[in-house]
């Protein structure tokens, strides 16, 4: 008997970072939306807990206890005085390390998956607590769509959406560290009165009304000199999918993924066709948006 379940890639269309706080996590107005790259977690019965992972960069993957599927597992055995003995596979095909939340996509999506197969029919708030023990990007992995992300990301609100957006993702060489970006922002904005998060009222909206254009004019990301002063090849990369047509171009999260907004699926199309060729990325990837958040595609429901 086994579970698997689908869960999406995401990307920020607006990052909005405050200051850091006494216990080294930043305040952040963290608009996500849900995109259609999936990983898909696969959960057996075994002897003891186990992670394996195939797929494009899997070697880039922990397989130990610091793996955010292998810690969603351990705690939700604890929570219920369980034994943690799964085997876990992932599916790979979220960019890794690219600031579109792949770990924190696999935690949720593993948490969903030994609930099920453990018969615990845990309610949503009591899943969503635990995702947001495991990191700030958990719990919206776990709902999909779209939502606002206050406190440190966590602590969401689900906003409505209009209609599809269409993305394209360039994937970079190499990833960057989540901490090291956020220690760079730091950096960059020291003896600087850094404003309190808030969510731009005109990109909540244009959201709500499926407006890409009036989206393209409000994405924004606080994090993004930040990641390209440590990653300044970035630069090119979003030259080169605005030149080649894209609404809006920004670095997805922490990067280095960076993300390009078109006006349809056949903007896309060339979008992406242009990155592969442009040598400033290691290729291109389309999703449209929003996507479902974590979903059981096979096994108990």
């Amino acid at each position: 008997m086994s579970v698997t379940v689908r869960v999406p890639a995401k990307v920020n269309v607006q990052l909005a970072v405050g200051a850091a706080r006494p216990d080294g996590f930043h305040d952040l107005a963290n608009v996500f939306l849900a995109v259609g790259l999936y990983d898909e977690i696969t959960v057996t019965p075994a002897d003891e807990l186990r992670v394996t992972c195939s797929g494009p960069d899997a070697h880039q993957v922990p397989l130990d206890e610091t793996n955010l599927a292998a810690r969603a597992a351990l705690a939700l055995a604890r929570r219920h005085g369980i034994d943690p003995h799964v085997h876990i596979h992932i599916a790979k095909d979220i960019p890794v390390a690219g600031g579109m939340a792949g770990g924190s996509a696999d935690g949720a999506g593993a948490l969903l998956a030994c609930d099920a197969l453990w018969s615990l029919n845990s309610s949503r708030d009591e899943l969503l607590a635990l995702c947001a023990e495991l990191g700030s990007d958990v719990p919206f992995s776990l709902i999909g769509g779209a939502a606002l992300g206050t406190g440190r990301g966590e602590q969401l609100t689900v906003l409505e959406t209009g209609g599809a957006f269409h993305w394209v993702f360039a994937v970079a060489d190499g990833g960057l560290s989540t901490p090291a970006v956020y220690r760079e922002f730091d950096r960059l904005g020291a003896g600087t009165d850094v404003p309190a998060p808030a969510a731009d009222p005109a990109l909540l909206d244009a959201l709500r009304t499926g407006d890409a254009v009036a989206l393209a004019g409000t994405l924004a990301n606080d994090l993004q000199p930040a990641a390209l002063s440590l990653r300044p090849s970035l630069t090119a990369t979003l030259a080169a999918g605005t030149a080649a047509g894209a609404l809006a171009a920004l670095v997805s999260g922490s990067g280095p993924t960076t993300a390009f907004l078109t006006k349809s699926p056949e903007a896309a199309a060339e979008v992406a066709e242009a990155l592969r060729t442009s040598a400033t990325c290691r290729t291109a990837r389309v999703a449209p948006s929003p996507a479902p958040g974590a979903t059981i595609v096979a096994g108990p429901a």
